[in-house]
């Protein structure tokens, strides 16, 4: 979310934005029923304002009546004035939340995905002097994964790991997490049952509210309850990241300078409803419901170039960690078209997938400046003794799925084996994983 003032000065920059990122927005309207929602309210505070002088003047006066009869109108103005107060402003929270954010200098413009542009690659990809197997018939053979009691139990999109898939999956949540670590990043295991507010907060929500026909998000349906036993009203949704439950961590806190950067590793079970992808990735296990994730997040000033900076040294880990398992990957900036509201600059980092021919995301990393921190409420004081808007910054430093895909078919021989990445092998145990 941006502050009405910054959006009333930028008008123009964010037009062009909101042109270019394909929102449905008219900026004008919002302006128009801003405009409208401050001159209510002040047309509220002033009324209040004259019936506190109306009490001040009973007390003072000996003409009570013609005092009594203003009061009244007063009052019958107020009860005219606040329902339409209500409207303008619900209107107005509704348009704000829509408002994206600008991006950088150096995002490409473009419609969508084949719009991003590709700025490195890394690894050759593998040739095979056999037919190469997909990750299904893998995990089959392998007896590691399997899709079909995972839909029997689990529905559609279920899977079961098994054996050494299990313990391949957990090697590399495990080689992530350490390097995380390593790199300076403060682990936590965050909650994945969380309230609204932190989805809304860090952008998950399209609107003011949990929308289950457009957001890819999972409502709990059991209530909860509170501490003595009433049936709680909060609503709880189950995360799609770590990212929500790490930001809010922070949420309606003031924090030093002196603490920032401040950088956070998170692991979590990750739920994703998938709404908008049915019919898409079909077969196999490449887009499913849940799956694990660790999730790095940066809390910092606000400063523009020093959070590209770090934002460029959370791409850098990733591709650490892409080249520690030898998986060929490129990394794509992303465009104006295929970025989410609150961007402002990011980039996608893709694995090889042999059997399907084509290259697959296996993380994000984005830079929303004060965006979602002011959903969130998280501020710091400066030097000066200034009350700002940190800068939130998230990035995958590594998923559970795709990998593992990549791992299966990148790696496999012609025996039907496939070799255990040397830096997970004293998690799996062997060096190779051989058909059953």
């Amino acid at each position: 979310m941006l502050d009405i003032k910054f959006i009333r000065e930028n008008r123009e920059a964010l037009k062009e934005t909101i042109k270019n990122k394909g929102i449905d927005l008219d900026l004008g309207n919002l302006l128009a029923t801003d405009e409208k929602r401050v001159g209510l309210m002040r047309e509220i505070e002033d009324l209040q304002a004259e019936k506190n002088k109306l009490n001040d003047e009973m007390r003072s006066t000996d003409d009570k009546k013609k005092v009594i009869v203003r009061g009244k109108e007063i009052k019958e103005k107020i009860a005219e004035l606040e329902p339409q107060y209500k409207e303008a402003k619900r209107q107005f929270d509704e348009l704000m939340v829509r408002v994206p954010n600008l991006v950088s200098s150096d995002t490409p413009v473009g419609k969508n995905s084949d719009d991003n542009a590709e700025v490195e690659k890394w690894g050759d990809i593998p040739k095979f002097d056999f037919g190469p197997k997909d990750h299904v018939q893998l995990g089959k053979d392998l007896d590691i994964l399997d899709l079909e009691r995972g839909a029997k139990v689990g529905g559609y999109r279920g899977y079961y790991l098994k054996n050494e898939g299990t313990l391949l999956v957990m090697a590399l949540m495990m080689h992530a997490m350490q390097k995380m670590v390593e790199c300076g990043y403060k682990p936590m295991i965050p909650p994945t049952l969380v309230k609204s507010f932190a989805l809304f907060g860090s952008g998950y929500f399209s609107g003011l509210e949990y929308n289950g026909e457009v957001d890819e998000v999972y409502q709990v349906a059991t209530s909860d309850k509170e501490v003595d036993g009433t049936k709680s009203k909060e609503k709880k949704f189950l995360v799609g990241t770590a990212e929500p439950s790490l930001l809010a961590y922070y949420s309606d806190e003031v924090l030093e300078e002196s603490r920032l950067p401040i950088r956070i590793c998170g692991y979590s079970q990750c739920y994703r409803s998938e709404i908008g992808s049915y019919g898409k990735d079909t077969k196999g296990f490449y887009r499913v419901h849940e799956f694990m994730k660790i999730e790095q997040v940066v809390i910092t000033a606000a400063n523009m170039a020093e959070s590209n900076k770090l934002q460029d040294e959370m791409v850098s880990i990733s591709k650490e960690i892409h080249r520690d398992l030898g998986l060929p990957y490129r990394l794509l900036q992303i465009c104006t078209g295929d970025m989410s509201p609150g961007k402002h600059r990011a980039f996608d980092i893709e694995v090889w997938l042999p059997a399907s021919n084509r290259w697959a995301e296996t993380g994000s990393a984005s830079n929303f400046l004060d965006w979602q921190a002011r959903r969130l409420n998280v501020k710091y004081i400066d030097k000066e003794g200034n009350r700002k808007f940190v800068y939130m910054l998230n990035n995958t430093a590594l998923p559970s799925v795709r990998p593992f895909i990549a791992i299966l078919e990148n790696y496999q021989q012609k025996d039907g084996s496939v070799v255990v990445p040397e830096v997970l092998r004293k998690y799996v145990g062997k060096d190779v994983i051989g058909v059953k």
